[in-house]
């Protein structure tokens, strides 16, 4: 669990600011990235507090430009950017330590969530609420075409989910659902609809051998 900066207090997990000292934390970035302002007014609405948001540059991990309120210290990412960021700041990552990941997963169950449905900074149209990589618990707003909303203290979230091996496991159950639904198809192929239900062949020739019959009799009716 995050601390507060200012008192130490532990912080609660939907929430940065400090229920002792009412400090408010930026435990996304403040001593794990640095950054610098490249633009302290961009065009890009917080969808949490409607005002303009800044655009920062991360610095150590590559070029990262997003967008960050300066208030509610929420973060904006274009389409791909949170996932190449999440793998330049967390590698070498492989084991899975499950029972990390059941105590994080506990842990967010266990907070009361207020839902809300925000608007997406660059087109206003109101985001899908998705869990993210399915498996995190991190629910995070989604702009199909734009990108993704996090509220603030969420990318620390991904981080610990990410270092728990999270990735790993979402990757290896979506390779065993794969290889279940391709064996799956081999035991049942796809059958004509004169053999569906897998029926016995030698029942399905009689009744083609039956029809056949019938057949023959109806032509004979008139000639």
């Amino acid at each position: 669990m995050a601390k507060c900066i200012n008192c130490s207090a532990p912080l609660p997990l939907h929430t940065t600011i400090c229920e002792y000292c009412n400090s408010r934390n930026d435990v996304d970035l403040k001593g794990i990235h640095e950054y610098t302002i490249t633009k302290p007014e961009a065009d890009r609405i917080c969808p949490a507090c409607n005002i303009p948001m800044q655009t920062i540059n991360i610095a150590g991990v590559g070029k990262y430009y997003i967008e960050r309120c300066d208030r509610c210290m929420g973060l904006f990412f274009d389409p791909g950017e949170i996932e190449a960021l999440m793998d330049e700041s967390v590698s070498n990552v492989f084991s899975i330590d499950h029972k990390g990941l059941n105590r994080i997963i506990e842990d967010r169950s266990g907070q009361p969530l207020k839902v809300k449905y925000v608007k997406c900074p660059v087109c206003l149209t109101i985001m899908n609420r998705v869990n993210f990589g399915k498996r995190s618990g991190v629910v995070v707003d989604r702009c199909k075409g734009h990108g993704i909303w996090l509220d603030a203290g969420q990318l620390k979230q991904l981080m610990e989910w990410r270092k728990a091996g999270g990735r790993l496991l979402h990757d290896k159950r979506d390779e065993e659902a794969k290889a279940k639904k391709i064996n799956g198809n081999k035991r049942n192929p796809i059958q004509s609809p004169y053999h569906a239900g897998g029926a016995d062949l030698s029942s399905m020739d009689a009744d083609e051998d039956l029809l056949t019959s019938i057949t023959n009799v109806i032509f004979r009716l008139f000639e």
